[in-house]
């Protein structure tokens, strides 16, 4: 077996499809099981010192803000694992330093910098990709920071090489990706990361990566796959989020 049929059998998850309120607004197809569309989220009132701005979420709360197996629909499923393709490919090396900065924080899952307040991971067997979505800890400033450091790469980290943990030389390049108009600062990343040394048709893994603050909160997803990722997957996603983000909030408000 070549080393690309091992590497495409490794990349057992899913290229999302979308979800609910963000179909609506974006015009796409429900999956069948996905929850009823919600408004769209307009920009929130940073600005405007609120309670609810000013207190951090509960673990139950940031849990709660989580994108799940339900809003998805099927065929989304709960992660099975971490897909192969980051030991295989995102554990790469550079001589560039803040590309190499890049590279490890999309390794471990971290685009924005520091762990996770909670996390989901889900898979879909059809489509071969797997979607990750996270609630950080970063408050505004830190969060806003992170952003901008997103926001410079596609000028920084346009076009390099690295080299996989097999030896590999990978052609990688870095992009905007446009984000709906939610939240309060946002950034989008199309990764692509090739490898040309093939018997046939070069192999590529694609990446999304988006992250949103919005008021008080941050989140982050990276929706990867072998095949071409769709955007309006990631936005759909980055639309979700901030929806679920306000419900919590609103719910939290209802409850003091």
């Amino acid at each position: 077996m070549t080393r690309r049929t091992l590497l495409a059998c490794a990349f057992s998850v899913t290229g999302l499809l979308l979800t609910t309120s963000a179909c609506a607004t974006l015009g796409l197809e429900h999956p069948p099981t996905a929850r009823p569309a919600l408004p769209t989220v307009q920009k929130s009132s940073s600005g405007t010192s609120t309670a609810s701005a000013a207190t951090v979420l509960t673990a139950e709360q940031a849990q709660a803000a989580l994108i799940t197996v339900t809003d998805l629909g099927a065929p989304w499923t709960p992660t099975r694992g971490a897909a192969t393709w980051r030991d295989g490919l995102l554990k790469a090396t550079t001589p560039t330093a803040e590309c190499q900065k890049f590279l490890d924080r999309l390794y471990t899952d971290e685009p924005l910098g520091g762990p996770a307040r909670a996390v989901v991971a889900l898979d879909d067997p059809d489509s071969e990709a797997q979607l990750r979505y996270q609630l950080t800890d970063r408050r505004p400033d830190q969060a806003d920071r992170a952003l901008a450091w997103l926001g410079t790469l596609p000028q920084k980290c346009a076009r390099f090489t690295a080299k996989a943990p097999d030896g590999t030389v990978l052609d990688v390049t870095v992009t905007d990706l446009p984000l709906p108009e939610v939240g309060d600062v946002r950034q989008g990343l199309r990764v692509t990361l090739t490898d040309w040394d093939t018997d046939g048709e070069p192999f590529a893994l694609s990446l999304d990566v988006a992250a949103v603050r919005a008021g008080q909160d941050t989140f982050a997803l990276t929706n990867g796959s072998v095949n071409d990722v769709p955007n309006e997957a990631t936005q759909a996603a980055v639309q979700l989020g901030v929806q679920r983000l306000t419900e919590v909030r609103k719910q939290g408000r209802v409850q003091v």
